[in-house]
């Protein structure tokens, strides 16, 4: 039994919708936001740390939240890989809160459809990461993260 026969098809267009897409999110603005549809399936679901959402439009409130939080924030491109109608993409996030700059690195595990529009997206990266840089409670998260790991200091 061939341990691959359940893979789909390798001839999808998701290495072309993958490029296109992470371009997009390169250039990602307000603006830019109108052309969501262009790259997400009309009920396409959208997880992260602190998301659970399905639908265009709820999608875009995800990032329209982001844009009224975040100054400048910008996502990089670290690595891709894909296989079928499945890929996977690390990045870094940076940006300001409060004039205060963070970096937080992660992947994200997209699903695309047979039109090449992602059908499904999963962030993962540690929330932690992201409040040890913030002020006011990045002192007591590092704490407690301190207070958590199996590290003796």
């Amino acid at each position: 039994m061939n341990p691959l026969s359940d893979m789909p098809d390798q001839d999808t267009p998701t290495p072309h919708a993958l490029v296109q897409l992470l371009a997009w999110y390169e250039e990602l603005s307000p603006a830019s936001l109108a052309h969501l549809e262009h790259y997400y399936a009309p009920h396409a679901r959208f997880c992260d740390p602190f998301n659970d959402v399905c639908g265009v439009a709820s999608i875009r409130a995800v990032f329209e939240h982001m844009f009224e939080r975040v100054e400048t924030p910008r996502f990089s491109i670290q690595a891709r890989a894909s296989s079928g109608r499945e890929a996977f993409v690390a990045w870094r996030f940076t940006g300001k809160v409060r004039r205060h700059p963070f970096d937080v690195p992660g992947c994200t595990q997209l699903s695309f459809d047979e039109d090449g529009l992602v059908a499904r997206h999963q962030d993962f990266w540690d929330a932690a990461t992201l409040w040890r840089q913030l002020p006011l409670i990045g002192a007591p998260a590092a704490w407690l993260c301190k207070r958590f790991s199996a590290t003796v200091a």
